[in-house]
């Protein structure tokens, strides 16, 4: 069994968890520069479901064009949070359904910046996952910041929370 399942699951439990704390922040503070990466909560969220897009689009075989890594997806709290919960669902559906031959195999690419690259599928998820958790924790911060109390996000927590041994 491969761990990318759970990873998955995780993510989406996570990110759900994000998405609840932030939805209760007012407009303004929640798109309020807070000196992180990308400024704000918003546009790292944005941030966050840009590259599970782009890396999405190369294991499948069908990349997403942008401008760059700070674009802005969606400008709205709900439109956002309705795509991360599409995307979600599509990568624990892919992930479902990997062989560990096909975490071998290797994937060619174009970056944002149109250098190529070459990776396997489990190295390529394996960034994706670990992304997730950067950019989560930063916005965990950023609530921090904003008087919101984040609930803890590791990863044992989901594993009790379903029940996981």
């Amino acid at each position: 069994m491969t761990p990318y399942p759970t990873l998955a699951g995780f993510n989406q439990w996570a990110t759900g968890h994000i998405y609840d704390c932030v939805a209760g922040l007012p407009d303004d503070a929640y798109r309020q520069d807070r000196k992180a990466f990308f400024g704000s909560i918003h546009a790292t969220l944005n941030h966050l479901l840009l590259v599970d897009r782009l890396w999405m689009g190369r294991i499948i075989g069908k990349p997403v064009n942008i401008s760059g890594l700070d674009d802005i997806l969606y400008t709205g709290f709900q439109e956002l949070r309705d795509a991360q919960r599409d995307e979600n669902k599509a990568l624990i559906d892919l992930v479902g359904g990997f062989s560990e031959d096909d975490l071998q195999s290797r994937i060619s690419y174009q970056t944002s910046e149109g250098i190529p690259g070459e990776r396997a599928i489990w190295l390529i998820l394996t960034t994706l996952f670990n992304h997730q958790t950067h950019h989560r924790g930063q916005i965990h911060t950023m609530l921090t910041q904003a008087g919101i109390t984040p609930p803890p996000l590791d990863i044992i927590y989901y594993a009790m929370d379903i029940g996981m041994e």
